[in-house]
């Protein structure tokens, strides 16, 4: 299911997951957050159902989920228009200071029409502790093109939104990489440096598949 889902041939990856799921095979943590990211991928209705099911069962069995798999979730519920269920899951995930959670955060309050939070967030963001020695909220350009969009009609807030945009780019807290490409992205190292996961299928940190070192969030 790995291959066909680098291979971007995710219908095909999702006929393996529901045979996996007909014959009881038990699944690890790995294989949830593949799963997940195949619903994600094809996002449609169908998908997000399963998606929904498989969470909902595995938190009935016990079964640890780990943060990337809730992120594809909460990116899918998202994606479905299904904010509620996304605020649910981004709820649960433990740890949520990721790149990828701190901007899926801010598409949740995009989405929930909050612009007034969308640009306390990123003042906060601004405000922090930016001694090199701790991490930074970093967020896609994407991501803000879109709070941009959201608060454009609102002057007061505009102005805030592009004094605070001029400071996260000064401070090194912009990414180009969309918010698709962080969720597929897989780690090179222990920096922030990361690579496309459909570029290569061996990590240059591990030197294993990255099937298995994009388990590694």
């Amino acid at each position: 299911m790995d291959m066909l889902f680098i291979k971007g041939k995710y219908k095909s990856a999702l006929e393996v997951l529901i045979e996996m799921k007909n014959q009881d095979v038990k699944f690890s943590r790995d294989t949830y957050v593949l799963a997940f990211a195949v619903c994600y991928k094809l996002n449609s209705p169908e998908s997000f159902r399963i998606c929904t099911t498989l969470r909902e069962e595995a938190l009935l069995k016990g079964d640890v989920l780990s943060r990337r798999a809730s992120c594809f979730a909460v990116a899918l519920a998202l994606s479905q228009n299904q904010v509620a269920k996304a605020v649910s899951i981004f709820s649960q995930i433990m740890k949520p200071e990721s790149i990828i959670c701190t901007n899926l955060n801010v598409m949740i309050h995009i989405q929930s029409n909050a612009p007034t939070t969308l640009i306390e967030i990123l003042r906060d963001a601004t405000e922090g502790n930016l001694s090199r020695f701790v991490k930074r909220h970093e967020f896609s350009e994407e991501v803000l093109a879109k709070v941009r969009e959201k608060v454009k009609d609102v002057p007061v807030l505009l102005a805030r939104f592009d004094e605070i945009y001029g400071k996260l780019h000064v401070n090194g807290q912009v990414t180009t990489y969309t918010l698709d490409a962080l969720l597929c992205h897989t780690p090179r190292d222990r920096k922030s440096h990361t690579v496309l996961l459909n570029k290569r299928t061996v990590s240059r940190r591990t030197l294993q598949p990255l099937s298995q070192s994009l388990w590694a969030e």
